[in-house]
């Protein structure tokens, strides 16, 4: 739903950069949607990114580690505020987000979906009350064009999963199984991953007891939930100087 306009307060003027793919084009088309945003700049791979976002409030960035950082760098230069969905980073990139978030606002965060983090707070409350006695499995499903593996939700998922119980996620976590791998440790949480088609995003954590299992799952039908909660992030950008935030800060669910 379009958000309104509030009298007098000038629009959001947001930057978009991969606007010819996907992902960049529900953007714009949201933000072109909100009464209180404006299109600034669609930028692509090429384009000048400085000249772009000279004179924007917010970037929203959904490429590549690489690229996005090269972005965050020039948003930190230019007092530019930024909501970053790019997966695939490394432990030293997402730790160079943080250095450049002390120079400016950022809302970084695996996925957008306001839907997905109300999840990522159940998630949290199932692992605390079923420490014991469950096994946790974590599937997702992917559209064929996905380059990284598993997707950055159903790790932030298992990462919620293995804080809530105490657990190193890299010493705990186990991506596919193949050939005689003995009984399941009780230990870890597994990862399954599934590529293919259009699927956008499919998500289930999996607490398997005897005699009982519970099952959460999100799974997205339209790519305009990414969008719309990208808004959500770059009007929460609004009231911030500088910092690095989650979507459970823009949707209040930290406590």
């Amino acid at each position: 739903m379009p958000q309104p306009a509030v009298a007098g307060a000038a629009p959001l003027k947001i930057a978009v950069t991969g606007a010819s793919g996907r992902m960049g084009r529900m953007l714009i088309e949201a933000v072109q949607g909100a009464a209180d945003c404006s299109l600034h700049a669609a930028l692509n791979r090429g384009d000048d990114v400085g000249a772009g976002l000279a004179g924007a409030d917010v970037l929203i960035d959904f490429t590549r580690p690489d690229a996005t950082l090269a972005h965050l760098a020039v948003c930190a230069e230019l007092g530019v505020k930024a909501v970053v969905g790019t997966t695939g980073f490394e432990p030293e990139q997402k730790a160079e987000i943080a250095r450049l978030a002390e120079r400016t606002a950022i809302v970084f965060a695996p996925n957008m979906s306001v839907g997905v983090n109300v999840v990522l707070k159940l998630l949290d409350l199932a692992a605390r009350a079923m420490h014991e006695g469950f096994d946790i499995e974590i599937v997702e499903a992917h559209h064929r064009h996905k380059v990284d593996a598993p997707s950055g939700t159903a790790l932030q998922m298992g990462q919620v999963v293995a804080d809530a119980l105490g657990r190193d996620l890299k010493a705990c976590a186990v991506y596919g199984r193949e050939g005689v791998t003995g009984a399941r440790d009780p230990s870890t949480i597994g990862f399954a991953t599934v590529r293919g088609g259009d699927i956008i995003g499919d998500h289930t954590v999996l607490f398997a007891g005897t005699g009982e299992r519970i099952e959460i799952s999100h799974k997205a039908s339209s790519r305009g939930i990414y969008a719309q909660g990208s808004l959500r992030a770059a009007r929460f950008l609004a009231r911030q100087t500088t910092g690095l935030f989650g979507m459970d800060d823009v949707l209040g669910l930290k406590h």
